[in-house]
């Protein structure tokens, strides 16, 4: 018998996420996170399962915050990036360390541990060994082609930085001489240089490749990803005249003796994810353009003899590098990638010599989605959801690619899934006023049919980006929904990825009415069908779903009630207060150039047009869409009248993190949407 969805069933989700193949591709390992409630925490550990499906995972790592786990290349050891006390062997050989000092170092004042490199010896045991101790913590790491080299990223400050980011501490003013000034989840920035380091493992001992270093406004996002091939490392990096104003990354190659370094890109990509081929010819990476980003992500290939030529191998299928964002060679002459295809992610084998890329895994259907893979030798990895499982683990044989069914590894929610009634999906496809198909997953009540004709209320979810999809999977908050009578409906509007180029393109520099449009007739679609009540539809955004969100309140007053959720809506006053001022650029010009386009894609521009009851929620730190834009929305829509009411986030960023404050915004959206439901009794 199952029962009925509760908001602290939240709490009983494990969610699996960050998995990598061991070399021999016999065990995977993964990170879990998992909720305590008592602590209001979300801890992330360790755990690793064999391929075979033959045991259950085991945890391997039971302090919180374990992440990128990444094996040596004999198997023998795991390495991960943890923010954990010091280790002890590191604080008894220090014998200058004061108590003052010792007390920092443990992490016992008021600053959490930075994160560093551990390794569990797995064929010795024990516990994790901490392999570099930096003030600053590390970023990233991969392991040399040994075994007992590893390649870090780290901030290095000068003393007169290291100076200032002291006083920073102590209350201090901020001070900045960048044009990239914020990002969020980073808060103001500094001047501080990332470098990479070769690190011996036994010794600790580390060199500064001082020619391998970061730079760019999107290097705080996207790190400097380094990987060692069989001779040289790859990373990524901005040097360009202005990097702050420039969304490039361009590949870079060094010797590890911290010569030889090499730029492999022309600085007309946003480059990422490099990974060498096994016999360290070529360099395989995923690019977008630097520009256009509605122009779809593709695989490239370089051979790093070969400076400034490179190749895509996957732009014959205007589709787009799904989430997943990773690329892994099958041999020296073929790779898998993710790839987003009309709503779904699939695996693609491409070809270096650009040989048009096949479709694998025939067996998954329409409502089955990769979140992301692994690939080693013969052993294939994949982490995947439905609507009605939470997530789980699989893996097959790379011979069984093409037709094969994946051994299921793990069952980490089977309590909560066999429990609860989870919810029913279907693909709907639907024509907009302008002609165009459009797609959209509905997510039905366990009982519902379709035969017969519905009253139901619905919420339409509108996804961010814009440049994303919707796939279907599951998610706590669709759960629950359908679980009290609702139908949730999202929808891949135009300017959405994974449907091609000119798709996607088309609203660049020109938001709002095309997504109005699609919203709407999706709406129109399901009531046609009889499935639910015209009078009962509400809709939700986050992101650039709430800045569509904005568009559809100014819009139409067809909805009952409707919640913008972490958006932007008057881009003017937005221009330099966010992270993004380069995504205006290339998408609107500059606001002092081009005011009437700023405008056009600024929904409080027609705020009074707004009659709709509005729940406005954001975060106190969000610098991708700042409070100060919900405000906005939020006091013009509350000065005339309309029911309104505003949620601020203390703390949070362009998301929620905290797993109270992401339950709270469950049951806040739920309220609205039921105080505001005509058919509620």
């Amino acid at each position: 018998m199952t029962q009925t969805f509760e908001l602290d069933d939240f709490y009983d989700l494990t969610l699996a996420s960050d998995i990598a193949l061991s070399p021999d591709g016999d065990r995977l390992a993964f990170v879990a996170s998992e909720f305590d409630r008592d602590e209001d925490e979300r801890r992330t550990s360790l755990f690793v399962v064999p391929t075979d499906g033959s045991d259950d995972p085991y945890r391997l790592s039971r302090t919180s915050d374990a992440g990128s786990p990444n094996w040596s290349p004999d198997g023998s050891k795991l390495g991960f990036l943890a923010g954990r006390d010091q280790d002890t062997a590191l604080s008894v050989q220090d014998e200058d360390v004061d108590s003052d000092d010792a007390d920092e170092a443990t992490g016992t004042d008021d600053d959490e541990p930075k994160s560093q490199v551990w390794v569990f010896d797995l064929e010795r045991g024990g516990d994790a060994r901490q392999v570099i101790d930096r003030e600053e913590g590390v970023r990233e790491f991969d392991w040399g082609p040994n075994g007992d080299r590893l390649v870090v990223s780290a901030r290095d400050p000068t003393e007169e930085q290291a100076d200032y980011l002291e006083e920073l501490r102590d209350g201090g003013p901020v001070e900045i001489d960048r044009l990239q000034h914020r990002y969020d989840g980073k808060g103001f920035l500094d001047d501080v240089t990332t470098y990479l380091f070769v690190v011996d493992v036994a010794t600790r001992e580390e060199r500064r490749l001082d020619d391998a270093y970061g730079g760019g406004s999107f290097e705080p996002m996207s790190g400097l990803q380094p990987t060692w091939g069989s001779n040289r490392i790859a990373f990524i990096s901005n040097r360009t005249e202005r990097p702050d104003d420039s969304g490039v990354m361009d590949v870079y190659t060094i010797d590890p003796d911290g010569t030889g370094l090499r730029r492999v890109t022309d600085s007309d990509l946003t480059a990422s994810a490099p990974r060498w081929s096994p016999d360290g010819a070529r360099l395989a990476f995923i690019g977008s353009d630097a520009v256009n980003w509605h122009i779809p992500t593709q695989v490239y290939v370089s051979d790093d003899s070969a400076d400034g030529e490179y190749r895509s191998v996957t732009d014959s299928l205007d589709r787009t590098v799904a989430h997943a964002n990773r690329v892994r060679w099958m041999d020296d002459e073929s790779m898998l990638a993710p790839v987003g295809d009309e709503g779904s992610t699939r695996l693609v084998r491409c070809f270096a010599d650009g040989s048009a890329p096949e479709f694998t895994l025939e067996s998954q259907d329409d409502y089955w989605t990769i979140r992301t893979f692994d690939h080693v030798g013969d052993t294939v990895a994949l982490l995947s959801t439905e609507p009605e499982t939470v997530g789980d683990l699989y893996a097959l044989d790379v011979d069984e690619l093409e037709s094969g069914e994946p051994v299921r590894l793990t069952s980490l929610n089977d309590s909560f899934e066999e429990s609860h009634a989870m919810p029913d999906c279907r693909r709907v496809v639907y024509e907009n006023d302008s002609g165009d198909d459009v797609e959209g997953i509905a997510y039905l009540p366990a009982d519902f049919d379709p035969a017969d004709t519905s009253d139901l209320p619905l919420i339409v979810s509108i996804h961010g980006g814009p440049i994303s999809y919707d796939a279907p999977e599951f998610k706590f908050e669709y759960a629950y929904w359908t679980d009290r009578g609702f139908v949730v409906f999202r929808l891949n509007y135009r300017g959405s990825s994974s449907y091609g180029r000119e798709f996607s393109e088309v609203i660049r520099g020109d938001w709002g009415a095309r997504e109005v449009e699609d919203v709407l007739a999706g709406v129109d679609h399901l009531v046609e069908r009889g499935w639910v009540d015209i009078d009962r539809t509400f809709a939700t955004g986050f992101s650039y779903g709430g800045i569509t969100t904005g568009f559809l309140v100014t819009s139409t007053n067809r909805f009952a009630g409707a919640a913008a959720e972490h958006g932007i809506y008057d881009l003017r006053s937005c221009y330099g207060t966010d992270d993004a001022h380069k995504w205006w650029e290339n998408d609107f010009g500059l606001p002092w150039e081009n005011p009437e386009a700023y405008d056009s894609a600024s929904s409080i521009t027609d705020v009074g047009n707004v009659e709709t009851p509005l729940l406005v929620t954001t975060g106190g730190d969000d610098w991708r869409c700042p409070p100060s834009q919900s405000e906005q929305l939020y006091v013009s829509v509350k000065k005339q009248g309309v029911p309104s009411k505003l949620v601020v986030y203390p703390d949070e960023h362009h998301n929620i993190g905290d797993p109270d404050r992401a339950v709270h915004r469950i049951e806040e959206l739920t309220e609205w949407f039921e105080t505001h439901d005509p058919g509620q009794v």
